[in-house]
């Protein structure tokens, strides 16, 4: 598993890289204000769990404590609930598409799922 969640880190570190540069290079022109910082949170917000799910992945590859695991899996979660809803917030914004706002709830769940990977981290770090 802990290979996974390495993998998994690695995929989604890429995906930031590229969406970042997209929104830096493409996005600029397009969107306004408000919606380009909704893009840039999403990106940052992935980026920092990106390294969140790399230290669960060489952690549980040491010490396979089931907290740790869960930490891996929510951080993954929450990753494609918090920064994906603002990925597709933005998209709708951009194209004048109205009905995408029941997302809106998505990114604090997301949220709520990134929380419970830190916790778990925590209480995974704990026990050992």
């Amino acid at each position: 598993m802990h290979k996974g969640f390495l993998s998994a880190a690695a995929l989604i570190g890429a995906i930031a890289v590229i969406l970042g540069a997209f929104g830096a290079h493409a996005l600029k022109a397009v969107l306004d204000e408000q919606a380009l910082i909704t893009y840039e949170t999403a990106v940052r917000y992935q980026f920092y769990h990106v390294f969140a799910l790399a230290l669960t992945g060489i952690l549980y590859g040491n010490w396979p404590d089931p907290r740790l695991k869960l930490a891996g899996r929510f951080f993954i979660t929450g990753i494609v609930l918090f920064s994906g809803s603002l990925y597709l917030l933005t998209y709708a914004h951009a194209a004048g598409i109205s009905g995408l706002r029941f997302l809106g709830p998505v990114t604090p769940l997301g949220g709520a799922f990134l929380i419970a990977g830190w916790l778990m981290l925590f209480l995974g770090i704990r026990k050992k």
